[in-house]
């Protein structure tokens, strides 16, 4: 089975789906899909550690993951994508193993983002970029300006990102704002926080998937994730599948979400 989505005028895109697939995207509700997925990509370490690798391998080969990961999204009609991808106290790790997690993040800049950008994919950075590498940073900037104008699907990439980090810079632009008169006490709402956070300008996660059976949120999203839906794997992230994805999506299809009512 082909599923064909336009992503630009006289373009159109296609993946091909396995039978086993195509049985799963049968059931999925195309007109319910989420408009905002986000994942917590856990395991790559403990997956290499289990074939007896170095934990970097994990990561190498999740890359592939990341890659299905999108393009199905996409394909489906996903309107945003959001991976956590490194988060703030990720620098706690040994040195080597975030030194190789800084040349993969460049390295996979250079070598998806024409890719990315040929699929119609929008490139976001979430998290500050100050501390990381000047190359990591250069390839992320190139990226962003590359895919910039695209109207396709907004792939957030969350790197040295952390949920506190970013409501407490928020919270001090909107200080900074009031003491200059810019704002007043009354002008602070829900949809003013909303638009200084990173995510500024998106719905929040319908869906949240985290790999590796962990059952918590280590600082992510924690603003917007208010009325998300879990949806928890035992899968670590280097085995999660295209099928993987679309049996969270169905799974999610079949909650009621009551949003406090009933």
């Amino acid at each position: 089975m082909t599923v064909n989505l336009e992503v630009s005028p006289g373009e159109r895109l296609t993946l091909e789906y396995t039978p086993e697939e195509r049985e799963v995207l049968s059931r999925l509700d195309m007109d319910r899909i989420p408009r905002h997925v986000a994942c917590i990509m856990d395991g790559n370490g403990r997956w290499a550690k289990a074939r007896l690798k170095e934990r970097v391998f994990g990561h190498q080969t999740a890359r592939a993951t990341v890659r299905e990961v999108v393009e199905t999204c996409r394909d489906i009609g996903i309107e945003f994508l959001t991976l956590y991808t490194f988060s703030s106290e990720n620098w706690r790790r040994p040195a080597h193993e975030v030194t190789a997690l800084m040349r993969l993040l460049a390295k996979t800049m250079i070598e998806e983002r024409e890719d990315l950008h040929r699929n119609g994919i929008r490139l976001r950075l979430l998290g500050d970029p100050t501390p990381l590498p000047p190359d990591v940073s250069r390839e992320i900037s190139i990226s962003e300006r590359l895919m910039a104008s695209n109207r396709g699907m907004v792939l957030n990439l969350a790197i040295n990102y952390g949920a506190r980090q970013d409501m407490v810079r928020a919270i001090r632009e909107i200080v900074r704002d009031a003491s200059e008169g810019k704002l007043s006490p009354e002008q602070i709402d829900e949809s003013l926080v909303s638009n200084r956070l990173s995510t500024a300008g998106m719905p929040d996660p319908e869906l949240l998937i985290r790999s590796a059976g962990e059952y918590r949120i280590s600082n992510f999203l924690l603003w917007e994730i208010a009325y998300t839906e879990i949806y928890v794997t035992d899968k670590f992230w280097p085995e999660f599948t295209r099928q993987d994805l679309m049996e969270a999506i169905i799974e999610f299809q079949g909650r009621h979400r009551k949003f406090g009512g009933l």
